[in-house]
């Protein structure tokens, strides 16, 4: 064989392994709507930088007449390229083979991208599209997916992991996702689930539509796996970007840090005026976090999910930081189980990978009732208030109206190791609201007492002041300053050095 040939032979197996479940499949795949896994990869990466590996991997099964059926690539597509110039390792299962079905031999390939990226310490990125386990190969498929959960695992905390969900995605292939940092899914379709509607219909005999059972809106509004919605393929590429812009390659890198256009001395007198004077009346802590971060520009995390509270990347004088803010105009701002689990794994990634945090305080306490208290909420409200403390990246706290009962103290208070306390002239820092406390001081008095009472509490405990003189709020501010406040906080506290005692690991109540 000549030279010539060599190559022409080679231009053929790239030509096949392009090619994957065929041009048929490929239209197939466009025709509802999904992208091929090839397109995607272009899509998320900087153009020009995808290096491909294990183009031409077979899979070795001779079982069930699969011996006869060998398409390069196995239905998975991997390497690495850059986002924004930076190092990222990307996955990318191809559902026109195999159904992008997960055999040994296309774990084997996602398994040696996912060593590769910890050994360099750069950002995993799996684009998920695959109808799980390859029946054929029976258990060394499922051995395949505890190699890859093993890895997601030992990455955790390490290198930055994220998983888009782009079409179907069932039984064990849920798992590898579900430990990443971050979960994107996208509307009409990508599922996830455990077992599909037939198993489900078979077993407990209820009726539910793949939609419902796992659709995008199911698990970024009820069960909150998910973490980010995207209408298109191509908008979720175009979001893991945006992702990515925010947070550092790996765990001993700090995020990248962006050129400030937005004035740092901003004030924004508008904030003088948002905290309603009244106590019960609501307001929306998104015209708060939007008037003092760069360009009002949010990614919100978990938009529609425990919607009391907001988390979220944004920066502040051209640094990355990680939002916690109670959102007053939802359920006032209370603190239940899924707003505190929400909360929790947000602040204990940015702890992760170095992104400090900023917290907008107005919470008046957790919520009471059966429901909450059989579901575990103090199990689950600890899981925040252990986030807080474990944390050592910088912490600063902006108290704009209600910090009640133990929901100050875990809403990153000084004394779980907060750096910077602030409070707004219109902070109430007190162990209740003043109509339950001076209920339960002065229980039987009349009516004209028990105002007078109301009003005396309210002025002598109600208010900043008080923790003000203790030192547990460092400042009462002007609310139109908060943008420089914070700016100088964090320019103050950007050389924070501190660690943990030396231990394997806490215990986390789970």
């Amino acid at each position: 064989m000549s030279l010539k040939d060599k190559i022409k032979q080679l231009e053929e197996k790239h030509r096949l392994a392009e090619l994957g479940g065929g041009q048929d499949r490929i239209d197939k795949q466009h025709k509802l709507g999904r992208k091929t896994a090839r397109e995607r990869i272009k899509d998320l990466l900087d153009p020009g930088t995808f290096v491909e590996t294990d183009k031409f991997v077979v899979h070795r099964t001779t079982d069930f007449g699969m011996g006869d059926k060998k398409i390069l690539g196995d239905g998975v597509v991997t390497g690495y390229g850059k986002i924004d110039g930076r190092l990222v390792y990307v996955y990318s299962q191809d559902f026109t083979v195999f159904g992008g079905s997960l055999s040994r031999t296309n774990a084997n390939k996602i398994i040696k991208i996912m060593d590769l990226a910890l050994k360099m310490g750069a950002p995993v990125i799996g684009l998920n599209d695959s109808g799980g386990a390859r029946i054929q190969e029976g258990v060394a498929s499922l051995a395949g997916y505890a190699d890859i959960f093993y890895r997601n695992v030992r990455s955790s905390g390490v290198i930055p992991q994220i998983s888009a969900i782009l079409g179907p995605c069932a039984g064990g292939a849920v798992y590898s996702p579900a430990i990443t940092d971050f979960i994107l899914m996208v509307k009409g379709t990508s599922y996830m689930f455990v077992t599909g509607p037939d198993v489900i219909k078979s077993v407990t005999h209820e009726v539910v539509t793949m939609e419902d059972l796992g659709g995008a809106m199911t698990h970024n509004k009820k069960s909150g796996v998910a973490h980010f919605t995207a209408e298109d393929d191509e908008q979720a590429m175009m979001m893991i970007r945006e992702l990515m812009s925010f947070i550092p390659s790996n765990n001993m890198e700090d995020p990248p840090v962006k050129p400030c256009m937005d004035d740092l001395d901003r004030e924004e007198p508008k904030l003088d005026e948002v905290v309603p004077v009244d106590p019960n009346k609501p307001y929306d802590m998104h015209e708060i976090i939007g008037s003092v971060i760069d360009n009002g520009h949010f990614l919100e995390v978990q938009p529609h999910y425990a919607q009391n509270i907001i988390v979220g990347f944004a920066r502040i004088g051209g640094r990355s930081v990680g939002i916690v803010a109670n959102q007053p105009a939802v359920l006032a701002g209370v603190l239940d189980i899924d707003a505190s689990a929400k909360a929790a794994r947000f602040v204990r990634f940015c702890d992760a990978f170095n992104i400090p945090l900023v917290v907008f305080e107005d919470v008046p306490g957790f919520l009471p009732g059966t429901a909450q208290e059989y579901g575990g909420i103090i199990k689950h409200g600890a899981k925040l208030l252990y986030a807080f403390a474990e944390a050592t990246v910088p912490k600063i706290t902006v108290i704009t109206r209600k910090a009640y009962g133990g929901a100050y103290d875990v809403m990153n208070s000084k004394h779980i190791g907060a750096d910077v306390n602030y409070a707004y002239p219109t902070a109430e820092i007190a162990v209740m609201g003043p109509e339950g406390a001076v209920n339960i001081i002065y229980r039987n008095v009349d009516d004209e007492t028990r105002a007078q009472k109301i009003k005396e509490y309210r002025e002598n405990f109600a208010s900043p002041y008080r923790a003000a003189e203790l030192g547990y709020i460092d400042e009462i501010i002007y609310p139109r300053e908060t943008r420089k406040k914070l700016v100088q906080a964090l320019e103050m506290t950007s050389t924070k050095s501190e660690s943990n005692p030396p231990k394997k690991h806490g215990n986390i109540p789970l």
